[in-house]
This record gives structure tokens, sequence and C-alpha cells, in this order.
């Protein structure tokens, strides 16, 4: 396949951006031309997994703090049965499953961006972690998982002998 099969301007396109036009706009339709783009080269939609469920990935904080590592991942609207966390490989993965209960009962939506399906998000475990010490706490749609740092040994001062 031909790259021009893949990538075809649409019509009434501007050739480029004139003065006092949206550069944000101008951003969004550039994202809806490789979206378009993927979609046609590949037969689907980004993130799709079939079936019309998108993929989700939750937004994450990692922090550094008193002598531990801090992972906080928002997922609102779940249980903490529908999580599972695994320590593997030097890797942290946080995976889980959201079910929409929704009853279709005629409510005439006009649009949704509530995501429903699976999820996996895998984090590398920076060097100096404890993986037999680490916990999770799920609470009010956030889990936070604590990973403590080993305690660093003091360095050793070696005496130097003449021979």
């Amino acid at each position: 396949m031909a790259m021009m099969d893949v990538w075809r301007p649409r019509r009434g396109m501007p050739s480029r951006m004139t003065a006092g036009s949206n550069p944000f706009a101008e951003l969004a339709r550039m994202q809806r031309d490789v979206e378009d783009m993927v979609e046609r080269f590949f037969g689907g939609e980004i993130g799709s997994t079939g079936a019309g469920s998108m993929t989700f990935s939750p937004p994450i904080d990692i922090v550094d703090k008193n002598g531990e590592i801090v992972v906080r991942a928002d997922l609102p609207g779940m249980e903490q049965k529908d999580i599972q966390i695994e320590v593997q490989d030097g890797s942290l993965t946080i995976r889980g499953e959201r079910k929409e209960e929704r009853k279709e009962t005629n409510d005439n939506y006009r649009w949704s961006e509530r995501w429903e399906g699976q999820f996996m998000r895998t984090i590398s475990l920076p060097a100096g972690i404890d993986p037999a010490k680490i916990q999770a706490q799920f609470k009010n749609g956030v889990l936070e998982v604590h990973m403590p740092k080993k305690q660093e040994a003091a360095p050793k001062k070696i005496e130097v002998k003449g021979g």
C-alpha cells in the first residue's frame, strides 16, 4: 500500500495556517488526520480492542518520599476486587477491569466518554526497592502502592596496610 493511499487530505483543508487562526484547532485537526491515517492503514481505531471498547491507561503519579516510592493511580468507579498488582522481573504491573452496568432504557444518549473494559499499567521498579515489602491500599477510587527502599549500608572504610 502506498503512503498516498493511506493519507488523503480532506476537501477544503487549508494548505497552511492563516493569521488569526486558532493553533489548537489546527492541532486537533492534525490529530484527527493522524487517527484517520492509522485507521485506514491498520483497519481499526486507535486504542480499539474490538467490540467497540477502548483501552484505558489510568493516570498515575510516582512520588519519592520518606524512604519509599509511592505510586498513585486514579481508578474511579472501580472496586478493590477488580484490581490486581504483580511484581515480576523488576516491574510493577497494575491491572484491572471495570464493567459498566448501564441498563438501556431509552436514555437517548448523545455522548458517552465513560470507559469500560480492561487496563494494564506497567512501571519499571527503580534500583533499591524491596519487593517483599510492597503494600497497596485502595480508597475512594485512588490506588496507592507503597514501595519501601532497602536500607543502604553505610560505606565501609578499608584500611590500607603497607607491605
